[in-house]
């Protein structure tokens, strides 16, 4: 079980901290989270399969070794370019052959991207609590084009902090997004940390 990792995780303060822990669970990293039930990629897919017209180029921000991936790339999904923090996560998704294009890149710091390069954009399991701020949705926001889809995960349980939520509110009220939809919240890791939920929104980027 992936218990001492995922409390590595848990535990990062530092991008280099969070970078160390997720290097030394990327070989053992699909395998422990199914073992805990994850189930949270193919609720991603399942809203972005429903919600999201099939349009490229895609970015998936904070790919991880691509499980949210796995679903959509079997349903004809392509041109996706990922990129994460981890190496050792980047070399395991690139080994499964989902993207056209991976790099190593601090969701932190401004994205290496033009403005308006992307149809959609997808950060499943990565605007979290010790892993990527919230405020990564500006960048985001600024590389997907104007009509396409915004996809990512929240926490909604005890361990999120009350300014994530907040922080989208704010760019939704501003009128820099607009919520096309929010799944109900579920138990992300039901057989290992069943205290964990999520939801899955979809937003469209205004012009």
């Amino acid at each position: 079980m992936g218990d001492k990792q995922l409390d590595a995780v848990y535990a990062a303060r530092t991008t280099q901290e969070a970078e160390s822990a997720y290097d030394a669970w990327a070989s053992d990293y699909d395998a422990d989270l199914m073992r805990m039930g994850y189930r949270l990629p193919w609720h991603f897919a399942a809203a972005v399969l429903t919600h999201v017209p099939r349009a490229g180029p895609i970015l998936d921000a904070g790919c991880g070794t691509g499980l949210q991936m796995e679903p959509l790339y079997l349903m004809g999904w392509r041109g996706v370019t990922g990129v994460d923090l981890s190496e050792g996560m980047l070399k395991v998704a690139g080994a499964k052959g989902l993207y056209d294009d991976l790099q190593k890149v601090d969701l932190s710091q401004p994205l290496p991207f033009d403005s308006d390069r992307f149809a959609a954009c997808f950060c499943v399991g990565t605007l979290t609590p010790g892993h990527a701020p919230i405020e990564a949705l500006d960048e985001l926001i600024r590389v997907t084009r104007p009509g396409g889809h915004l996809v990512f995960s929240l926490r909604h349980d005890a361990g999120q902090l009350p300014h994530y939520p907040e922080y989208v509110d704010r760019l939704v009220g501003m009128g820099r997004i607009a919520e096309t939809f929010r799944s109900a919240t579920f138990a992300t890791m039901p057989l290992g940390e069943p205290a964990v939920r999520n939801a899955v929104h979809v937003m469209e980027v205004q012009p």
